[in-house]
């Protein structure tokens, strides 16, 4: 399993909107994607702009070509987009070890 993580800074003022954007965009849009496995969101405390998202993904392809490559990466962008401050950072990795 891949673990897509994007750092994503948002417009200041605007976390009560966001919030409701993101987490509609990722039930009507990023869950029916090929591969997705599940995803979590956090929210900055000392940086009430930022958030983190995780996306876990089967394969790396099932995010970078499948789903980047389609149509709903456009509904998606069209849902969260607005709210960027800058483009979100995004990076992949793979499980080492968790706890139990």
């Amino acid at each position: 399993m891949i673990l897509e993580l994007a750092d994503i800074r948002i417009q200041p003022g605007r976390q009560a909107e966001f919030d409701e954007a993101i987490q509609r965009g990722l039930t009507t849009v990023i869950a029916h994607a090929q591969g997705f496995r599940g995803y979590k969101v956090n929210k900055g405390i000392e940086s009430p702009e930022r958030y983190l998202l995780q996306i876990f993904w089967d394969t790396l392809e099932d995010h970078t070509v499948a789903f980047r490559g389609s149509e709903a990466f456009g509904q998606w962008r069209a849902i969260v987009g607005p709210f960027f401050a800058a483009p979100p950072v995004v990076e992949h990795f793979e499980l080492l070890a968790k706890s139990a």
